[in-house]
């Protein structure tokens, strides 16, 4: 089994207008039942040591609270060096254990000028709803792919009452409705974490959803007066996330009327600029 945890960043419901967050990811992390526990540790190996073994009762990891820019909560008043570098030994995990990353980006003033005439059976225009419906096809594909025969995944998420009934539709429409040819077969469930507290999977899923978006938002135009070294501590952040990650380009569904479907996924999927990493000094 394959746990996909996943969060999203930048979420401001059906508004396509908000200034402050033009972009909205949703991505996380994949992880093998086998691995879940050495993650778990050296996850909790990290967390200590970055608090002197002292680490807050209740104790959870909120990437804005770390990423902000005098830190907040648990991180307040600690150093940026010191948070910058609890972000990188965090991600250092992808690598050091081999975890797959995926996500699937919008840039919401694109996603407000475009459209489709595909009979979704949730509201398309929510960035929530496009990016998660996407993102079922992605997994399906790579545990189908990537993982073996005998793999099967599982999607874990934050639970969000907002979308809750649209993300239960879509799993149901996604595996039972339509050709039997094109259900989703290798996702064999979902579901939301009884306690982040205990599931930190779903805040590492957090940390690089946040980073991805800040990172995009650069690269996008929108935080031009941020300072270099915010740049391209963002870029590197990303970097490693999308190294993780098994393909850029769109999966494509396949059956009737879904080349409608996967233009329109393309269209509105926010990607860096060519050759982006040169232009960060990476």
């Amino acid at each position: 089994m394959h746990f996909f945890y996943m969060d999203e960043s930048g979420c401001t419901g059906k508004n396509l207008s908000d200034k402050d967050q033009p972009i909205f990811v949703l991505g996380g992390i994949s992880v093998a039942d086998q691995k879940w526990n050495n993650t778990q540790t050296a996850f909790s190996k990290i967390i200590n040591t970055y608090f002197e073994k002292k680490v807050p009762k209740g104790f959870e990891l909120h990437s804005l609270e770390l990423l902000s820019p005098n830190g907040e909560g648990p991180f307040a008043g600690d150093s940026i060096e010191n948070r910058i570098q609890l972000v990188r030994d965090i991600l250092a995990l992808l690598d050091e254990l081999s975890h797959d990353a995926f996500f699937y980006a919008v840039e919401k003033s694109d996603l407000e000028d475009s459209d489709c005439s595909f009979e979704f059976c949730y509201d398309h225009k929510h960035p929530y709803l496009l990016a998660f419906d996407y993102l079922v096809t992605y997994i399906n594909w790579h545990v189908k792919k990537n993982l073996g025969h005998t793999a099967r995944g599982l999607i874990v998420l934050d639970e969000n009452k907002e979308v809750q009934k649209d993300i239960e539709r879509i799993i149901h429409n996604r595996r039972f409705e339509g050709a039997a040819s094109n259900r989703v077969k290798w996702i064999v469930e979902f579901s939301y974490p009884v306690d982040s507290h205990k599931n930190p999977m779903v805040q590492i899923a957090d940390l690089v959803a946040l980073c991805i978006r800040r990172f995009l938002e650069i690269d996008k135009g929108y935080r031009e007066n941020w300072p270099d070294v915010v740049k391209e501590f963002y870029a590197e952040c990303f970097s490693k996330i999308d190294l993780r990650v098994r393909r850029k380009k769109v999966i494509e569904r396949t059956g009737k009327e879904t080349q409608l479907v996967n233009n329109f996924v393309s269209q509105n999927q926010c990607k860096p600029r060519v050759r982006w990493r040169s232009q960060y000094g990476l």
